[in-house]
């Protein structure tokens, strides 16, 4: 691929994010680490699905740390459902043999959500 197409490229996918709200963008960050978590076993290679939980967990760590921000403008109800469903998917992050079927489940529900 010429450099004109690199360029060419990036400019459609500058153009791509311009046209999405930043609810959408989010649900593209869930879409994409679910997407990791989904092929990582898939490739034969241990590092990739470390990786792609590592990606995950530090995702889930921004989402707790946002919804605790006391400046945060969603409502507390929902701030403090979105903060229980963070802490367990940090949890199971954590645990020695991770569930990542559970975690796809609920990025996919958070990505759905978002883009609805």
């Amino acid at each position: 691929m010429s450099f004109a197409s690199n360029s060419a490229a990036a400019a459609g996918v500058g153009s791509y994010r311009r046209r999405l709200t930043p609810k959408q963008m989010e649900g593209e960050v869930f879409a994409r680490a679910t997407r990791a978590l989904r092929e990582a076993p898939g490739t034969g290679n241990p590092i990739a699905l470390a990786r792609a939980m590592a990606d995950n967990r530090r995702l889930w760590d921004a989402v707790w740390g946002a919804v605790m921000d006391p400046t945060n403008q969603l409502p507390l109800p929902l701030r403090a459902q979105i903060a229980s469903v963070a802490r367990a998917v940090l949890r199971e992050c954590d645990a020695e043999t991770p569930d990542t079927s559970m975690i796809i489940e609920i990025n996919e529900h958070i990505a759905a959500a978002l883009w609805a």
